[in-house]
């Protein structure tokens, strides 16, 4: 799997970049901990999203606005944040190309007129006739789409619910591990089932990342069982800050989501959690904390994965 950097290199890291295939390779065990004296304030807009764009726009405004009277400055939308439409064949025929969708076009609008930054937890859009992705975007505080990630881990699980989720039968996962630097701090991305794949995030923060976006439409089922002690493992795990807005309540067609919006600190410690209602939560994100934790514990700086041996006895 090749990183897929966005932006310029941080001073703290030795790279040889190959220009032919676009992957950056990085001497890990050259880097560096180097404190960030950046703040900023993260929003977390928790949803009840319809099953169709149209009926979205008016709430995720209207929450928008809310945040910003907050004075956030990152404000950050769940996963499937357009629309959750749980009937494949509907979700094919609704899903539009990225210049078509009525909910980008709308919060780049927003986040130009307001001066912020908004990461969009993930849309879906069809990138050709017959291929479907599931995808955040970053705007920067022009309006301007300056990243973009694809989720890589499909959900595809039965629950004891009875329900069952089959991701792959509708989107293509992605290929790329992706990270942009903001005013604050270099971002890592990530969307909702690829929290239970830790190695994901070790390689964001051992590439640079201080602050790691988890938005999700995580179910009742598997949010009141792991949502809290998967978000808090991240963050300490990683020494990263954790912001994990949320999808909440019953959808369409029986389906429900757990809520609980999260940010949390490099020391897994609770910031601000949301309920499972919609709404907007915030939280002060003060990203010398990173350094702090990482020095008291540096896992990150150690990894032996690649030199142990498996041994059957």
């Amino acid at each position: 799997m090749g990183l897929l950097v966005t932006s310029k290199k941080p001073k703290n890291f030795r790279v040889l970049l190959k220009i032919e295939d676009k992957n950056l390779f990085i001497k890990e065990k050259t880097m560096n901990i180097v404190e960030n004296k950046s703040s900023f304030r993260a929003a977390c807009i928790q949803l009840n999203s319809y099953r169709n764009a149209e009926e979205n726009i008016e709430n995720i405004v209207k929450f928008f606005n809310v945040a910003v009277k907050n004075d956030s400055d990152f404000i950050t939308l769940p996963e499937v944040a357009g629309m959750l439409e749980p009937n494949t064949t509907l979700l094919e025929q609704k899903v539009v190309y990225e210049k078509e969708d009525i909910i980008l076009s709308e919060i780049k609008k927003k986040t130009k007129q307001h001066n912020v930054w908004t990461l969009i937890g993930s849309l879906a859009i069809r990138v050709a006739e017959d291929r479907i992705v599931n995808r955040s975007f970053l705007i920067d505080n022009a309006g301007n789409i300056v990243a973009r990630y694809d989720k890589i881990h499909m959900f595809d699980v039965d629950l004891d619910d009875g329900q069952k989720y089959r991701e792959s039968d509708t989107y293509h996962s992605g290929t790329k591990v992706v990270l942009k630097d903001t005013p604050w701090g270099r971002l890592g991305f990530s969307i909702c089932y690829d929290i239970r794949f830790s190695y994901l995030y070790r390689k964001l923060a051992r590439n640079g990342a201080e602050f790691i976006a988890i938005p999700a439409a995580f179910t009742r089922v598997s949010g009141e069982a792991h949502w809290h002690v998967l978000q808090r493992a991240r963050a300490i795990e990683t020494g990263s800050f954790i912001i994990s807005p949320a999808q909440c309540g019953k959808h369409a067609d029986g389906r429900e989501t757990y809520g609980h919006s999260l940010i949390i600190d490099p020391w897994g410690n609770i910031l601000a959690e949301g309920s499972n209602e919609p709404g907007v939560i915030t939280a002060e994100i003060k990203l010398s904390k990173v350094a702090t934790a990482r020095r008291k514990i540096p896992s990150l700086l150690a990894d032996s994965e690649n030199n142990l041996e498996l041994t059957s006895i």
